[in-house]
C-alpha cells in the first residue's frame, strides 16, 4: 500500500503572538485528527516556524512526497506567488522531494455555515433578521481578483439567509475601508449593524477592524453595532482543509485563472502579466542563504 503525501500548512504570518499560536494549535489539532499522516505548518513571513523548517521536518521524519494547502481564505499574492515560490524553493534545498499544491479555502459553504454562526451569535436576540445589515470585512489586497473573492462570499452569506444586506469592506490596502463601509450601510438606511471579520484567527488586523468598529459605533449612537468574532478553529475548518489536501493529491486542482493578474490583462494591472514569482525570506528560516534570488513564473 501506497504511503499518502504529507499535509504541508502554508500560513501567511502574524505580529500576533495569539494568532500564531492559534495557526500552532490548529495544525497539531490536523495531526490528531489524522494519526497516521505526517503534517506540519510554517509562516511564509512575520512568525516562526517558517516554512523551510515545516518542510526540513517533514523530510526528518522521512517524507518524499506532500502536499501543500495555503491556509488562507482567498487567493492573493500570498497564495498565488510567495508560497509557491518557496515551495520551488524547498524542493531545490531537498534533492528527492515532489509536492502538489492546494488551492486557498474560498467561500466554501462550511465556512458560510460558521459566518451563519458568527452573525448569530452577535445578533441582539430582539432583532429582525430583515432589519440587520452584515458588513464583511476581509483582509484586503492590491490584487482585485482577491477583493473580488471577498464580494462573492458576502453575496453568498446574503442569498438564503433573511438579513437586509450583506455590504463588504476592508481593513487594508483596498476601499471601502471600515469607516466607509460603515458609512455606506447607514446611507442605505441601515439602523442594525453586524460588523464580520472574514479571517481565520484572531490577530492584529481583526482587533483593527473591531476598534474602527467601536470607534465608528460611539460617532452614531443612533445605529445599534455590533462585532462578531472571527472564523476560528472550527470543525468545518479542520473538515475544509482535509478537503483541499485530497484535492491535491488527486490532482484535481480547480484554481480560478479567470480574472488572475499574473495571466489576463486587467486595468491598471497590465504590467503583472507573466511576472515571475520571488519566495519570501523569513527572517527565523536558517536556511535563507540556499537557492537566494531563484525566480519562477506565476504556478497555478
Amino acid at each position: 500500500m501506497t504511503t499518502p503525501p504529507a499535509l504541508l500548512i502554508a500560513g501567511h504570518g502574524t505580529r500576533d503572538d495569539a494568532g500564531a499560536e492559534a495557526f500552532r494549535d490548529f495544525v497539531r489539532e490536523l495531526g490528531r485528527r489524522r494519526p497516521g499522516l505526517p503534517v506540519a505548518g510554517g509562516f511564509i513571513e512575520l512568525s516562526p516556524p517558517p516554512l523551510g523548517e515545516a518542510v526540513a521536518e517533514l523530510v526528518e521524519r522521512g517524507v518524499r512526497r506532500f502536499a501543500a494547502v495555503p491556509l488562507m481564505l482567498v487567493s492573493a499574492g500570498h497564495a498565488k506567488g510567495d508560497i509557491p515560490a518557496a515551495l520551488a524553493r524547498e524542493k531545490e534545498r531537498h534533492p528527492g522531494v515532489s509536492y502538489t499544491y492546494g488551492r486557498p479555502l474560498g467561500p466554501h459553504p462550511g465556512l458560510l455555515r460558521v459566518l451563519e454562526r458568527r452573525l448569530a451569535e452577535a445578533v441582539d436576540p430582539s432583532w429582525d433578521p430583515a432589519e440587520v445589515t452584515v458588513l464583511l470585512v476581509g483582509r484586503g489586497s492590491t490584487d482585485p481578483d482577491a477583493n473580488a473573492e471577498v464580494f462573492k462570499a458576502a453575496r453568498l452569506l446574503w442569498e438564503g439567509r433573511g438579513y437586509a444586506a450583506v455590504e463588504t469592506a476592508f481593513v487594508s490596502l483596498a476601499a471601502p475601508d471600515v469607516p466607509d463601509g460603515l458609512d455606506r450601510c447607514a446611507r442605505l438606511g441601515a439602523r442594525r449593524v453586524v460588523v464580520l471579520p472574514y479571517f481565520l484567527f484572531t490577530g492584529i488586523l481583526p482587533d483593527r477592524v473591531r476598534r474602527q468598529t467601536d470607534r465608528w459605533a460611539a460617532a452614531h449612537p443612533e445605529t445599534g453595532v455590533r462585532s462578531a468574532d472571527v472564523i476560528g478553529p472550527e470543525p468545518e475548518l479542520l473538515d475544509l482543509v482535509m478537503e483541499r489536501y485530497e484535492e491535491a493529491v488527486k490532482g484535481d486542482l480547480r484554481m480560478n485563472c479567470d480574472s488572475c493578474v499574473y495571466r489576463i490583462a486587467l486595468p491598471g494591472f497590465e504590467d503583472k502579466v507573466g511576472l515571475p514569482q520571488q519566495p519570501h525570506f523569513h527572517p527565523d528560516d536558517d536556511g535563507h542563504h540556499h537557492g537566494h534570488g531563484h525566480a519562477h513564473s506565476h504556478a497555478h
